[in-house]
């Protein structure tokens, strides 16, 4: 069990990333080639992700390099996933090209008396063994992640726009509330299922929440309590299509392909919406734009979920992509 301890400048300093952490990403897709826990979640991914990683001649480096310095255990070294990557994906490998040598032998020390490490994993400390590490990373990016990057995004905003109705509604004791069943608030300790027993004391510091895509089940966060505190965890994830079918990705106007009303609550769940939200936005009656919410989730192009009283609407990747599809000037 993992518990976060917060004072009231914690819960003033608690904030969610607006995208996903590269580095992260990376590390939690390792994971998922070491389980089959969630398999079904990420099907699509899988399938894709073997063909491009033996087209690209990169299943040896994987198994090697890569997936011995992060096993699915209670440790991998924290200097792997620097806070600069939230920055993006070249400045957190330049922050791993500059950790200090010092720092690097204590962390895969503690990884070899956890887990195990790899014989070779003290060379890490050397610059053109880090170099090495640094342009495997990228490339399996490049290869497995970066193909997926609008689907990812599209999550990460659907989760952002849930967390904030959860702020609107229940102030920031709603958003640590409404994370999931991972998850349980009762201030001012956040509690969740860990692999090791431990506390983290935010002391002032807050917390950096960080949605991803490929963490399944239990959140992590660093090892080494005394970096700035961060807390990755699992979006809620449901089967989905992989490509807009048939007309829906053709360019037809939403309008042709959805009617006026079912193309204009799409639009308004873009940011998430609630019922009542869809109707006042579309001028419809509460029932009518119920009915028009679930017409377009039947098609899988909004989710909804509940929170309180009410049901929030946001895009699902699939209607993200034609949303932007049937944007004028959408890349």
């Amino acid at each position: 069990m993992l518990r976060i301890h917060f004072t009231d400048a914690d819960l003033a300093r608690t904030r969610i990333a607006a995208v996903p952490d590269p580095l992260w990403e990376i590390c939690a897709s390792l994971h998922r080639f070491q389980s089959r826990q969630g398999r079904w979640a990420y099907a699509d991914w899988f399938r894709t992700a073997r063909t491009r990683l033996h087209a690209a001649g990169f299943a040896p480096t994987l198994r090697t390099l890569l997936l011995p310095l992060v096993p699915r255990a209670a440790y991998f070294p924290d200097f792997l996933t620097p806070p600069e990557a939230t920055e993006g994906l070249d400045a957190g490998l330049e922050a791993i090209l500059a950790t200090p040598k010092r720092r690097i032998l204590d962390e895969v020390g503690i990884l070899a008396r956890t887990s195990g490490a790899p014989a070779w994993a003290p060379s890490l400390a050397e610059p053109d063994m880090r170099k090495e590490l640094v342009q495997a990373m990228r490339a399996y990016h490049d290869t497995v992640i970066a193909p997926h990057s609008d689907h990812i995004q599209a999550r990460i905003e659907a989760e952002r726009s849930a967390r904030a109705r959860a702020m609107l509604n229940g102030g920031i004791d709603g958003v640590l509330q409404s994370l999931g069943p991972d998850l349980r608030w009762q201030r001012p300790i956040l509690h969740t299922v860990y692999p090791e027993d431990r506390d983290l004391h935010l002391n002032g510091r807050g917390l950096l929440l960080v949605p991803s895509y490929f963490c399944w089940g239990n959140p992590v966060t660093f090892g080494d309590t005394t970096l700035d505190p961060i807390l990755i965890y699992s979006l809620s994830h449901e089967p989905h299509h992989s490509a807009l079918p048939g007309d829906l990705g053709s360019g037809a106007s939403l309008k042709a392909l959805l009617g006026r009303t079912r193309a204009a609550v799409l639009r308004a769940a873009a940011t998430g919406a609630t019922t009542g939200e869809l109707a006042r936005a579309t001028g419809v009656s509460a029932s009518s734009a119920s009915q028009h919410a679930t017409a377009l989730r039947d098609a899988g192009l909004i989710t909804s979920h509940r929170h309180a009283a009410s049901v929030l609407h946001t895009l699902t990747p699939l209607g993200a992509a034609l949303l932007r599809a049937n944007t004028p000037g959408s890349p």
